[in-house]
């Protein structure tokens, strides 16, 4: 037991030690990388990651990029493009926060045991580790969750935008230029300006709306992806082709939203037998017992309750 709390407390040390890493300026406000011989510098709203991040380009990333895991980072590389992160991390960095959380969760549990006495079993810690192993996991499947729930919301109102304005006599590319100019900013629209940006540097429409629909990775643009480069190719008018893709969107819409409606009424039933009818009986039928209480005491011979 003496040699697993030394250990753990030589971690502990060892991880405080790369802490104090955080508090250099130039690690903590000024980490950049170089993209396209200009130096950007990184931004995140997580605070854990952002905590982690010098750490981990200092003693991690660098023997990470040695690992023979190509398929881990192909379809991490999706997700982190999916989520809309590629600002933010790669898949090196993501396997590094990945292994660093799965050492730091159970040091941490096991350092604050023993030094409050409590003890633990090892099969905790092993389940802290493995919860930190799949944090990173979680919180890209959850930003990817939010920024297609954002798509959802904004794709009928640019559709209906595009419809207009080609419907008003632009063109394709300019109703989606007049688009990306006016709307607000937003994960779709910044997609459609990044596709825009692709065109005018020389892609084909067609192959630009595709890897619009690849990096997105959702089904109602792809469907809208694919409908527009078929009538593309076929030569049909896109604005006919943009109002009816409205319209179904617009339909989708209320489905959708006529089963979450319906999801949310089975939901309440648990809250509603549990915690709702019981206080509603209580209330009815509690005076009625505090007053039968005392007769039902002197039936059986018993003291009269209150008196």
């Amino acid at each position: 037991m003496n040699t697993l709390v030394l250990a753990l407390l030589a971690l502990g040390v060892g991880v405080f030690w790369a802490s104090l890493q955080f508090f250099k300026k130039d690690e903590l406000e000024i980490y950049s990388e170089e993209k396209l011989g200009e130096e950007k510098t990184r931004k995140t709203p997580s605070l854990v990651f952002k905590l982690a991040l010098p750490v981990m380009s200092r003693f991690m990333v660098p023997w990470v990029r040695n690992l023979k895991i190509d398929n881990f980072r192909k379809k991490a590389k999706r997700d982190i493009i999916s989520a809309g992160m590629e600002e933010e991390i790669d898949p090196d960095e993501l396997f590094s926060f990945k292994i660093l959380l799965a050492l730091l969760f159970p040091t941490v549990i096991g350092f604050v045991s023993i030094s409050y006495g409590y003890g633990f079993s090892p099969l905790a810690l092993i389940v802290v580790a493995f919860y930190g192993y799949i944090f990173p996991y979680l919180w890209i499947k959850s930003r990817i969750k939010q920024r297609h729930q954002d798509i959802r919301r904004a794709m009928p109102f640019v559709v209906d935008l595009l419809t207009l304005s080609t419907e008003a006599g632009l063109d394709f590319m300019g109703s989606i230029a007049r688009v990306v100019e006016k709307s607000k900013p937003g994960a779709f629209v910044d997609e459609l300006r990044r596709a825009l940006h692709e065109i005018q540097l020389g892609t084909s429409r067609a192959d630009a709306l595709r890897k619009m629909s690849w990096r997105i990775d959702m089904s109602e643009v792809s469907s809208f992806v694919a409908v527009l480069v078929s009538a593309d190719q076929m030569g049909a008018s896109i604005g006919r082709v943009l109002r009816a893709q409205a319209d179904q969107i617009r339909n989708e819409r209320f489905v959708r939203a006529e089963k979450m409606g319906a999801a949310a009424a089975q939901k309440v039933l648990l809250p509603l037998f549990f915690f709702i009818l019981p206080a509603v009986f209580l209330v009815i039928f509690g005076p009625l017992v505090l007053r039968v209480l005392p007769d039902i005491g002197a039936i059986l011979g018993g003291a009269t309750i209150g008196g």
